[in-house]
């Protein structure tokens, strides 16, 4: 089955996030700069490998009051360094607990403009390839980051987005729309599996804070086990 994946570590809700990781292979756990402290990281990670559950990074603009969901004015420098110190930060507790990150995803706003804009996706490909040159990142399906990282020597996935509408060019509507989220866990699932059909990304992800998160990625877990 497709890689199916979350963003989780966000929320102060325990239960709902080990609900989640109930449907998913990796987690995305937020680790200090849009949501996460040293307590919310342990939690998950422990809620992670209690599932089995394959463990990344989920950097984002120091920025909780807007959720990583706003650009900020950072040089390419200040985000290669937030970057790394939000992985680091989660590294020291996910090896204190015996295991390893995996793969590091960008959030938010971070993730949306490196998606288009290279020094940004430079900036992040470096602070993962300095920390480890074989963790995956993950990056939009179809965007110039995923072959810019893959030249860094850095292994990709190509994501796409149960939970999201796109836009004609390939990018995700903004939030700013009303129609920007899919609620409905049946059309969430048919888009999955037509991500997946037509061999468009290596993993799909469901975001933790969509309404009715659990149900979308349990029909979706449903729908690409039987593609």
């Amino acid at each position: 089955m497709i890689d199916l994946n979350c963003d989780v570590g966000e929320l102060d809700d325990a239960a709902h996030e080990a609900a989640l990781l109930n449907y998913v292979t990796s987690a995305n756990i937020a680790c200090g700069g849009h949501a996460g402290d040293a307590a919310t990281m342990e939690r998950t990670v422990r809620l992670a490998l209690a599932c089995n559950v394959r463990i990344g990074a989920h950097p984002g603009y120091p920025d909780r009051g807007n959720f990583g969901r706003v650009e900020m004015a950072m040089s390419a420098a200040e985000i290669e360094s937030a970057v790394r110190g939000q992985i680091d930060r989660l590294e020291a507790v996910v090896r204190r607990l015996g295991a390893e990150i995996a793969h590091v995803k960008p959030h938010g706003a971070l993730y949306n403009l490196a998606a288009h804009d290279s020094e940004t996706a430079r900036a992040i490909g470096r602070a993962v390839f300095q920390w480890n040159p074989r963790a995956t990142v993950f990056g939009l399906a179809g965007s110039p980051a995923l072959g810019l990282w893959r030249e860094m020597g850095l292994p990709v996935a190509a994501e796409a987005f149960a939970d999201r509408r796109y836009e004609p060019d390939g990018s995700l509507r903004s939030r700013a729309f009303p129609d920007a989220l899919i609620a409905d866990p049946r059309e969430a699932a048919a888009q999955a599996l037509r991500f997946a059909r037509a061999g468009q990304a290596q993993t799909i992800c469901v975001h933790g804070d969509t309404p009715g998160a659990v149900a979308i990625l349990r029909a979706c877990r449903r729908a690409l086990a039987a593609c």
